[in-house]
């Protein structure tokens, strides 16, 4: 058979392959109102419309599955509807993950316009990404948490995308699917786990109903008609009472045998990294990556600090520097002045184009929030049309505080730690980001499916980019100092932050391929990154169940790699700006994507990546 039959096969085999097995409903292309009739006469296939095809179909049925994520994005069709985690509904959705990734095996990708093939790449290394957590990860039956936060209603009260009965409504039908999803926990979870997670998932679950009896009650206490706020609170009251059972069941039934194997073990680590980012790096040559870059990150610090105090330890230096920090009636105006001020370096020092006017609300946390956040970002989803602002959210002191902790929770607010935190968040982090993604020409699939090494690494990497360009001198401090000493306590904050991040990445590798413990890892992080024994003990543990937490370093190392061999590629022509506009233009793709793209004659250089 020649090359023009086989593509025509191809192409035979997925229009039949979609049209027997697929879901009945197809979404909407972004900007249209409907699905567009069918033509009475269809041309002949080509790769390019089967494929959109296939892509089409599968949001479909992954957004069918993960309601929840619907709404987040900005589809209210999704609301108020919950996932069906009974085991034959989870086998059903391993079904589909597993015939789209053999129907993305008969696509002639030689065959794809360039974009498409890009498209195609985001889309099987997402699909090959759920794949591991559901069959090599088996969370639902190995993770606890799985379904100790799977109760979530946060949105329906963060975001005013409808009128609030309606809002109420919706929320209301997702606590009434408590009992199903604790019923599937218990049905589905194995008799044998992993200690740190079941002790997380009481903590989570607990949490949960907290939140529900407290806080969510609070944040609706105006709604007052008669019919929906019975329902509301009958259905909020069984949420509390299955919330609070599940974790004494687990407590009871799970945690008397729990274990410590929560390791995925090098094999299954390498095809986190392979499948989900497509880094073809060894755990081994990770973790030997990590450690260097740690080593050189702790030298940067000691250095740092010895330039504003060279007759104390560095970490004395560090929290001498916490002590200037805003008071704590002027926490959120001194964090909105900053903010101006870094989106002014920006513009000014043109580092990248920033596409929209409009501005992130800079506010106090939501009393429902402050328990997790210390400060967030909260961005609309890229298809919201309605609830469309953005907010920057900053937890402040309570008032009935005592003074002492009010003073230690106002040292984490420096300005120097709390500009870097504005930076990551915000300008040009995570909501330049958001604008930028809003206002390319991204496809459905570049704006749904993101990259953990590319979203959290590009803030991080945004962190040292800014203070490299000459950010932090002339900011506004309450202690007056030389503008050399003021620069040296911005790169102490900074190299703080990445401190931490590269801690993370070689406790990922070391707690998942080396055997490290929980108690390993907790002095791997106070001897590393200097933190106090709770903290460094929390970074542990959300290590055993997050090992991709590495991805906010290797995100960064990625992007670092990627705008040297781009600025290789374009000589004369480099700017910042230039280079940074490219990367925001493309969706949120694992790394090595961005490098095929963005890198004309890629082979010139050393893919570390």
């Amino acid at each position: 058979m020649n090359r023009a039959s086989l593509q025509l096969l191809a192409a035979f085999l997925l229009s039949i392959l979609l049209l027997t097995g697929g879901c009945q409903r197809i979404l909407p292309r972004a900007g249209e109102a409907k699905p567009r009739k069918a033509a009475t006469r269809e041309p002949r296939a080509t790769m390019d419309s089967t494929f959109q095809k296939l892509s089409d179909e599968y949001i479909a049925g992954y957004l069918d599955w993960r309601p929840g994520q619907g709404t987040a994005l900005g589809w209210h069709q999704y609301d108020g509807k919950s996932t069906d985690l009974s085991w034959p509904s989870i086998e059903k959705e391993i079904g589909r993950l597993r015939r789209f990734d053999r129907l993305l095996d008969l696509v002639q990708t030689n065959e794809l316009s360039r974009r498409n093939f890009y498209d195609f790449r985001i889309l099987r290394s997402a699909i090959r990404k759920e794949l591991f957590k559901f069959e090599d990860r088996d969370l639902y039956r190995q993770n606890p948490m799985t379904y100790a936060g799977a109760i979530s209603v946060n949105i329906y009260i963060k975001r005013n995308f409808a009128p609030l009965r309606d809002r109420v409504r919706s929320l209301t039908e997702v606590l009434e699917s408590a009992p199903a999803v604790m019923a599937a926990a218990r049905a589905n979870l194995a008799g044998d786990l992993a200690q740190p997670l079941v002790e997380t998932a009481i903590e989570v679950a607990q949490g949960s109903a907290t939140f529900l009896r407290k806080d969510l009650v609070e944040a609706l206490k105006g709604f007052h008609e008669p019919a929906a706020r019975t329902r509301f609170e009958q259905a909020n009251h069984q949420a509390i009472q299955e919330l609070e059972g599940y974790a004494a069941w687990l407590k009871e039934k799970r945690l008397p045998g729990a274990h410590q194997n929560y390791a995925l073990g090098r094999e299954k680590y390498a095809k986190m990294l392979r499948e989900g980012e497509l880094i073809l790096l060894s755990p081994d040559k990770l973790l030997e990556l990590g450690l260097a870059e740690l080593k050189k990150e702790q030298k940067t610090f000691t250095d740092t600090a010895h330039r504003i105090d060279p007759a104390r330890k560095a970490i004395e230096v560090f929290k001498d520097i916490q002590k200037d920090h805003p008071t704590e009636e002027g926490l959120i105006p001194d964090t909105r002045r900053n903010l101006e001020a870094i989106r002014r370096f920006l513009v000014e020092r043109e580092i990248v184009t920033i596409p929209s006017s409009v501005r992130p609300l800079v506010e106090e946390t939501p009393q429902f929030d402050r328990a997790t956040s210390f400060a967030s970002m909260e961005t609309p989803g890229p298809f919201e049309t309605k609830a469309k602002e953005a907010y920057y959210y900053v937890t402040p002191c309570e008032k009935e505080w005592p003074e002492p902790q009010k003073e230690e929770w106002l040292t984490a607010f420096n300005y120097y730690t709390t500009d870097v935190v504005s930076i990551h968040e915000a300008y040009p982090g995570h909501y330049l980001q958001f604008l930028s993604l809003n206002a390319s020409s991204a496809t459905r699939v570049e704006k749904i499916f993101d990259s953990y090494a590319f979203v959290e690494g590009w803030a991080h990497y945004t962190e040292k980019m800014m203070l490299d360009a000459g950010f932090g001198p002339n900011m506004p401090s309450r202690v007056a100092q030389p503008t050399g000493v003021q620069a040296a306590k911005y790169r102490l904050a900074q190299s703080d932050e990445a401190l931490l991040r590269l801690c993370r990445l070689c406790v990922s590798v070391q707690m998942h391929c080396k055997g490290m413990t929980v108690d390993g890892a907790t002095r791997f992080f106070q001897q590393n990154c200097y933190y106090e024994e709770k903290p460094a003990r929390q970074e542990a543990i959300r290590g055993t169940f997050d090992p991709e937490y590495l991805y906010y370093t290797l995100g960064k190392l990625q992007l670092l790699k990627l705008r040297r061999d781009f600025q290789i590629q374009e000589g004369a022509g480099f700017t910042l700006r230039r280079f940074h506009d490219a990367v925001l233009r493309y969706g949120m793709p694992p790394v090595r994507l961005l490098r095929e793209v963005l890198l004309t004659n890629r082979n010139r250089w050393n893919e570390m990546f």
